[in-house]
């Protein structure tokens, strides 16, 4: 590659000497007749020693000889004319002054310093800018094999990358044409390139036009539109990258490994949920609220919503004292008028739950301590139904003692037709939920959603980080399904389902359609700027012990009705539960668990729920978690 043409700033300063003493004798030459020229030249020539004397100074005071010029813009404009005129103002209280004590011949032409003015500025400008388009014809020209680009985005990001594709022959692009969805744009030319389109109008542009490459150059464009511009390039066969701004680099939103940060929005396939604020307000203000498992992705982020609402105090309960520790740390900035209440215990002891409902009496529990990873609670029995299972009948009982109004479940629609040892254990927590609703009257109810993205443990941080070392990205099977939500729009769910419960309901969220993991994968790998198959491979690892091709969030043949919230549901037939039954069930699995009689749980978690199947999965192979 070439470089560009620099010139040194010595062979500048002596460009301007002779513009400097050119501009003097301009001046006089315009100012005055031919015949004159000969009467006032000793003028002339004092004013060029003046000038030269005032003027070189000035200028180097205003860096004009620390500058690249070949990089000039509107900045050095102005920083050129502020130089010029102040020199110029200078020399002409100098030649004034001059004139006043008459070392130079009366009746000298004073407008020759106004012309001096505009012709420095002229001259010393124009030499400047001259320099930047000498630099710029100076590139090697394109050798006729140049790939041709089409910019998506006609704004600032649009506007850069044209600009260098233009300058920088290495990178052996040849830009085309913009397409952006702005009407005021539609027909302009940026840098000689012309607005051909909308964004809309791509596949057409494709089909017209010769066009190697597409680039995406709006660094803030939504999710929807990467993955439109992806699927039509991927479907015409062109190669299409997403470029990130400068502003992006320079603030951290883009990695050193030059990926463009996703955001998490973008996987939905549909639009995020908003929020009744009035109604989970009104619930919320001057309550005391408990959440368990407070230092988890969940927890947190009730605890963050429901301290909007000005609660008379949040109590923050979790096993892990460096989650909890994180997350008062955060509130506390954020909410420092807000008595806030770190609460490190294990939800499996009964008595220390006693105590601590006992002593901050809550009005409002939001339970979300629990073991979520399927593999792992596979290989984990003992653990998952002391936590899930007996943990939740402790924190309900102490609930029920203290006469608690409110309780919401946090759940899983793996609690459907479980066949995992997590999804059973959830499902029975939600049956010793709903039982207590049943015998108490109160309003005790569960939420039940699908998978939550860029929650701890979640497939979206797994996919970033494989996909940071360069891949592969490992998907269990190419049709595995899952339903998908946000943290916002999981919390979102749990704080309207606290405003709107009386007592023994079940939410589901609208999720729309359950998403292919393989879908999530590639489209997280086209909105990190790069190509499944290309630049980073999916490789197929096989289901794991525990897991469903598809999940369901409610029983076949049940039916779900809508709520006061347009994208909030209840089933229909709230589930009826065998107090008994599930007391027996739960003492068993208390015991069989100090026994870590694994196989007598399982079996029990299947005769305890008649749908379940755990017992049908084959045993884990920790070689498999992920």
């Amino acid at each position: 590659m070439k470089s560009r043409l620099h010139i040194r700033n010595r062979f500048v300063l002596l460009g301007d000497i002779t513009l400097v003493i050119t501009s003097v004798l301009g001046s006089f030459a315009l100012r005055l007749d031919v015949t004159q020229l000969p009467f006032y030249f000793p003028a002339a020539l004092t004013m060029c020693v003046v000038a030269l004397l005032v003027k070189i100074p000035t200028y180097y005071y205003f860096g004009l000889y620390r500058r690249l010029w070949v990089y000039a813009s509107t900045n050095e404009l102005r920083l050129i004319t502020v130089a010029v005129s102040t020199a110029s103002v200078l020399t002409s209280g100098l030649m004034l002054a001059l004139i006043g004590l008459g070392l130079l011949i009366p009746g000298m032409p004073r407008s020759a310093l106004g012309i001096d003015w505009l012709l420095s500025l002229v001259l010393i400008g124009g030499s400047r800018f001259a320099l930047r388009i000498l630099a710029e014809q100076t590139a090697t020209p394109r050798d006729g094999k140049s790939r041709r680009a089409l910019i998506i985005g006609a704004g600032d990001a649009g506007a850069l990358v044209v600009r260098e594709l233009q300058k920088s022959d290495q990178i052996n692009l040849l830009p085309v044409g913009f397409l952006d969805d702005d009407p005021a744009k539609q027909r302009q030319h940026i840098y000689g390139v012309q607005v051909i389109g909308k964004i809309a109008d791509l596949p057409d542009v494709l089909d017209n036009q010769q066009v190697d490459e597409v680039i995406i150059a709006i660094p803030s464009a939504p999710g929807r539109i990467v993955r439109m511009v992806n699927d039509v390039c991927r479907l015409k066969g062109i190669q299409s990258r997403t470029m990130p701004g400068i502003f992006e680099l320079l603030g951290g939103k883009v990695s050193v490994n030059r990926l463009r940060e996703v955001d998490i929005t973008d996987l939905l396939r549909r639009d995020p949920i908003k929020i009744d604020d009035r109604l989970v307000g009104s619930t919320f203000s001057g309550k005391r609220v408990l959440i368990t498992g407070a230092g988890g992705s969940i927890g947190r982020e009730i605890a963050r919503q429901v301290a909007r609402w000005s609660p008379a105090e949040l109590v923050l309960l979790g096993h892990g004292e460096n989650s909890i520790f994180e997350a008062l740390l955060e509130l506390s900035e954020n909410f420092p008028a807000l008595p806030i209440h770190p609460v490190i215990a294990d939800v499996r002891d009964p008595n220390r739950i006693q105590e601590m409902f006992q002593q901050h009496r809550p009005e409002v529990v939001f339970h979300a301590a629990a073991h979520k990873h399927v593999p792992l609670m596979e290989a984990n029995v003992e653990e998952a139904v002391t936590n899930n299972v007996l943990g939740t009948r402790n924190v309900v009982e102490a609930a029920n003692r203290h006469e608690v109004e409110r309780l919401v479940l946090i759940s899983t629609d793996k609690a459907i037709r479980p066949v995992s040892v997590m999804g059973a254990t959830k499902r029975l927590a939600e049956m010793v939920v709903l039982d207590a609703a049943h015998r108490n009257g109160r309003a005790y109810t569960v939420v039940r959603f699908g998978n939550v993205l860029g929650s701890r443990g979640s497939v979206v941080p797994l996919f970033k980080n494989q996909i940071a070392r360069g891949g592969p990205v490992t998907v269990t099977h190419p049709d595995m399904r899952r339903y998908f939500m946000t943290i916002p729009e999981a919390v979102h769910l749990v704080l309207q389902a606290a405003s709107m419960g009386q007592g023994g309901e079940v939410f589901l969220l609208n999720m729309g359609q359950q998403v292919r993991i393989l879908d999530l994968a590639e489209d997280l790998i086209r909105l990190s700027g790069l190509e499944p198959g290309r630049d980073i491979e999916i490789t197929f690892t096989g289901i794991r012990p525990g897991e469903k091709l598809s999940e369901d969030l409610w029983e076949e043949g049940m039916r779900f009705q809508p709520t006061a919230h347009s994208e909030i549901y209840r089933a229909a037939e709230e589930e009826q539960v065998d107090s008994v039954q599930l007391a027996q069930a739960i003492q068993q699995l208390a015991i069989l668990s100090n026994q870590a009689e694994t196989e007598s749980l399982i079996r029990v978690l299947d005769d305890s729920i008649p749908s379940a199947s755990v017992r049908s999965s084959p045993p884990p192979d920790m070689t498999s978690i992920v």
